[in-house]
């Protein structure tokens, strides 16, 4: 991305918030995504799904439990039989594979990133 942002106010017209992994089903039918995830956003947005591209850095099961950070104003998309309502963020590493962004300690789940 070469473009920059107009002002803050556009920053904060995304919405990202930390959310807890509750459940990983494998998505095979998924050509980019390898991964369903129910992600509980606490008591404000309750729990929502993403699908997203764990492998090769992830096999599911030791994402339960962690925390990620997920955009929860996109409008929902629809990705084969699967509905993803919340995108789940990641960057590359060297090889161009996700790596799931965190926060470095437990926080309230459905904090708003700011």
């Amino acid at each position: 991305m070469n473009g920059r942002v107009g002002s803050s106010d556009d920053f904060e017209k995304i919405d990202v918030r930390v959310g807890r992994v509750i459940e990983v089903r494998p998505f095979p039918q998924g050509r980019h995504s390898t991964h369903v995830l129910i992600i509980d956003f606490g008591p404000e947005l309750g729990t929502l799904k993403s699908l997203a591209k764990l492998a090769p850095n992830y096999d599911g099961p030791e994402v339960v439990g962690r925390q990620v950070f997920a955009v929860v104003n996109f409008p929902p998309r629809q990705i084969g039989n699967q509905r993803s309502q919340v995108l789940t963020l990641g960057v590359p590493d060297q090889n161009g594979n996700v790596v799931l962004l965190r926060p470095d300690q437990d926080v309230p789940e459905g904090g708003r990133l700011y």
